[in-house]
Parts: structure tokens; sequence; C-alpha cells
């Protein structure tokens, strides 16, 4: 899944100012939301319990979302281009996982 994280988006003024970067909350939320565009699992029903930041994304940069394995765990990469952006894991909490 590609993304772009608008040069506007409200969480960039304070993150940080004079040269914005793409907080890590709002790359995690991109993987979220793919899992649950691939799967239709409820966003509230994943957990990330493994996840390493590696470079910062630039507001209107394009990153995309890679996805590896099936539920209930995946292993997920954030790129810009061939650059490596953030990797993790994230798992299904069972009692949670209707869409």
């Amino acid at each position: 899944m590609q993304f772009v994280i608008a040069p506007d988006h409200p969480c960039l003024p304070g993150h940080f100012p004079g040269r914005p970067l793409v907080p890590g909350v709002v790359l995690l939320e991109q993987v979220l939301r793919a899992v649950h565009a691939e799967t239709g699992i409820a966003v509230g029903a994943l957990r990330l319990p493994q996840v390493k930041f590696m470079a910062p994304l630039l507001p209107g940069q394009v990153a995309r979302v890679e996805l590896e394995g099936q539920a209930p765990r995946w292993k997920f990469r954030v790129l810009r281009e061939a650059d490596l952006l953030v990797r993790g894991e994230l798992v299904v909490v069972a009692d949670e996982a209707q869409p």
C-alpha cells in the first residue's frame, strides 16, 4: 500500500518547527490501515509488539507498506523507494479481531 503524508497534515507543525518530519505514530497508523485494507481486521484488534525506526519520512514523500505473513502475525516494512524507514511485527488480539 502506497501513501503520502501531505505537507499540511495537522501533526507536522509541532514535529518539528522549521523542518517537519512525519511522526512515527503516523507511519504506524498507515501500517495498521494496510492490514485492515487487506484483511478487514479492525485496527483496534492489532498490536505492535516490535517496531524499529530506521530513517525519517518527510511530508510529501511517497512511502509504501509491505506485509509478510498472515493472521494472526505479520512482519512489516515501511519503505521510501529502496530505503527502509520502519520495520517490525504486528499481531491480532484474538478477542478483538471482529471487523
